[in-house]
């Protein structure tokens, strides 16, 4: 797994340098943006220097300042991409299931790893940022709403579920042991020896919605709708 995490982590440090000369500021500040995510991962939010983030995106420590003039402002305009990239990959997935409750909560569930958001680089960063007491404040402040947001659309599911299916279960409770179920194998797939893939880690979830809704899911994901 360490192996194939560094070759990521090379093969996404040279598509970072990849941006042409005279790209736009945009592009700029996205490419400063995604060396920062490879940086934080690796190196920790405490450890992490500007000159670090100059280094991986190959700019010089001027241009960095020239954008971000602080470490506090390109981290929180980092956890703000994160935190904006996460929600547009679960609201999408919403938009694209069947409408009925089980089908927007397995779409939920399966959101969480796919290529876009369980990629080793954005686990690493999650977990730096959220591990680390120094990163804490900047993460509720800057994520807040949209974890909120999150949060309220997975209980609103688990509701419907509870009530169309007569689970008789507290649906806030089970919104949140999904959630804690989702980000426990994400932390898990970069700290254990041994780590499993993402296919075993969606099939934990999809494990944990089957013990509370044993009419709707399996390990496998949905199995039938009411």
């Amino acid at each position: 797994m360490a192996e194939l995490e560094d070759a990521a982590d090379a093969a996404d440090a040279a598509d970072i340098r990849q941006v042409p000369r005279k790209a736009s500021r945009e592009a700029r500040r996205v490419q400063l943006i995604e060396a920062t995510i490879q940086v934080v991962g690796q190196r920790g939010y405490s450890r992490t220097t500007l000159t670090d983030v100059a280094r991986t995106a190959g700019l010089s420590h001027g241009l960095v300042n020239f954008y971000f003039d602080t470490k506090e402002k390109l981290f929180g305009e980092t956890l703000r991409y994160l935190s904006d990239e996460y929600a547009r990959n679960w609201m999408q997935a919403l938009d694209s299931a069947a409408p009925d409750a089980a089908s927007q909560l397995d779409a939920l569930i399966r959101a969480d790893f796919n290529d876009v958001v369980c990629a080793p680089s954005r686990l690493l960063a999650w977990c730096a940022f959220w591990g680390e007491t120094q990163g804490r404040p900047l993460y509720l402040q800057v994520c807040g709403a949209n974890d909120a947001e999150y949060l309220a659309q997975m209980e609103s599911l688990c509701a419907a579920l509870v009530q169309g299916g007569g689970y008789g279960l507290h649906s806030p409770r089970v919104a949140r042991a999904l959630r804690v179920t989702s980000e426990g194998v994400w932390l898990d797939m970069m700290t254990e020896v041994s780590p499993y893939g993402r296919d075993e880690a969606m099939a934990t979830v999809h494990a944990m919605a089957a013990a509370f809704f044993p009419r709707h899911f399996n390990s496998d994901g949905l199995t039938a709708r009411l």
